[in-house]
């Protein structure tokens, strides 16, 4: 086995004794995809519970908590070769404290080119460049064929009871972007509760009503249409907003059928 030193997106220097590595935990759904998509199902060891894709992992691969209440010792006891964590989905204390005794790679995305950064640095921390290389030519082919859209203001919301938005520092205020809307709490940091009289205020021409964290459904857009009768509210798919790997493949086509059906 060949040693390795490696750049993480926080700009850490990441030193792996064992390369390519054999046994890896995944700390962040989307990134689990990823390794997946790259043929790393025999390298990959660890997974979060909200790793849902591919469905398969989670009877095969050990569950070590939540991305955020990870369990150390589970992790620990797996020996991985190397982790791979994100700065934002992941607690940094626990991240640390993983550091002292593994190598991790930890991501910083916040929009669709650190999106692309991130793929190319797992490509190089995994020896997959080739296939990374394939994958990296696909997203950006799919990006570069999304025609313009004229601007429509939009909230987009992440969870119920209460209310809370998407701000304008995350990945998803970058997806709306590029799907042509102009996110009334932009100028709010992070995921902002906001009242039922912040929205009207707002008066959003769309309201989008993502399936995750929380799974909004058909029965909560009467209470929302009250509020903004002449909003256009949707249920979208919040992997197509929010997840930043192999996912990207699918969120141009999704967010023209979106527009276009609109």
């Amino acid at each position: 086995m060949n040693k390795k030193l490696l750049l993480d997106q926080l700009g850490r220097t990441v030193s792996l004794t064992v390369y390519p590595p054999q046994r890896i935990v995944s700390l962040v759904p989307s990134q689990t995809e990823l390794l997946a998509d790259l043929g790393l199902g025999d390298s990959v060891v660890g997974i979060t519970k909200f790793c849902v894709h591919p469905s398969s992992w989670r009877q095969e691969k050990t569950i070590i908590g939540g991305t955020k209440q990870l369990h150390l010792d589970r992790i620990r006891s797996l020996k991985p070769d190397l982790i791979i964590a994100n700065q934002e989905e992941n607690d940094r204390e626990q991240v640390e404290a993983l550091a002292v005794d593994f190598p991790v790679w930890v991501s910083k995305v916040v929009d669709l080119p650190t999106a692309l950064n991130m793929i190319t640095g797992i490509g190089e921390a995994t020896d997959t460049r080739t296939l990374v290389g394939d994958l990296m030519l696909k997203i950006k082919a799919s990006f570069a064929d999304l025609r313009s859209f004229s601007i429509r203001s939009c909230a987009y919301l992440i969870w119920r009871k209460p209310y809370m938005a998407s701000g304008g520092d995350t990945f998803i205020q970058a997806m709306l972007e590029v799907a042509g809307f102009e996110n009334v709490f932009g100028h709010q940091n992070r995921y902002p509760e906001v009242t039922m009289e912040e929205l009207a205020a707002a008066d959003p021409e769309w309201i989008l009503l993502s399936s995750e964290p929380f799974p909004f459904k058909e029965k909560h857009l009467a209470e929302l249409s009250v509020v903004c009768p002449n909003a256009k509210i949707r249920l979208v798919d919040g992997e197509m907003f929010s997840w930043y790997g192999s996912r990207l493949l699918r969120s141009a086509d999704y967010f023209r059928i979106l527009r276009e059906a609109n």
